[in-house]
């Protein structure tokens, strides 16, 4: 029987709850779940790639079927580098789809093979993204309850300086 692998694309800075929550059910889903932080030149991230890697690798030792990497240029390339066979992209509001359903469709007609499924977080997740915890972190909010206390801890240090 074949494994299905999937891949998880994000910027991951930093990783919070509601990506946690999408990699842990895609990893019931699926065989393999690879955790991939998208370099984009356009974006000045608070974190270096490594210290991404080094964040979501602390937080995936218990789920035994995820890897984290990296990649840049285009997502579709890599999947079929990675010889995944779903994109996994998480969806929090209508405002999201739109730019999804588009990014989805171009995948599709660059590599037919690879599927892009959507996945919700929580609902408790549902409002959450990286750009609203690290603007809040760099007001010294407190930031516990978005992220795991070891991200927590590193953003502290960040706008600490």
């Amino acid at each position: 029987m074949k494994k299905l692998i999937s891949i998880y694309p994000g910027t991951f800075d930093p990783v919070t709850y509601g990506h946690l929550d999408i990699i842990k059910r895609a990893s019931d889903l699926f065989d393999k779940v690879i955790v991939t932080i998208a370099v984009n030149p356009n974006k000045k991230p608070l974190f270096s790639i490594e210290e991404r890697i080094e964040m979501l690798i602390n937080e995936l030792t218990s789920i035994k079927n995820a890897e984290v990497d990296s990649f840049s240029g285009l997502l579709v390339k890599y999947a079929e580098e990675k010889k995944a066979d779903v994109i996994v992209r998480g969806l929090r509001a209508i405002s999201d789809f739109e730019y999804e359903f588009q990014m989805s469709l171009t995948n599709r007609k660059m590599s037919p093979a690879i599927n892009t499924i959507f996945m919700m977080p929580s609902e408790k997740y549902s409002f959450l993204n990286s750009s609203l915890v690290r603007e809040l972190a760099s007001f010294n909010a407190d930031v516990k309850d978005f992220v795991p206390e070891n991200v927590n801890n590193k953003l502290k240090e960040k706008f600490s300086r």
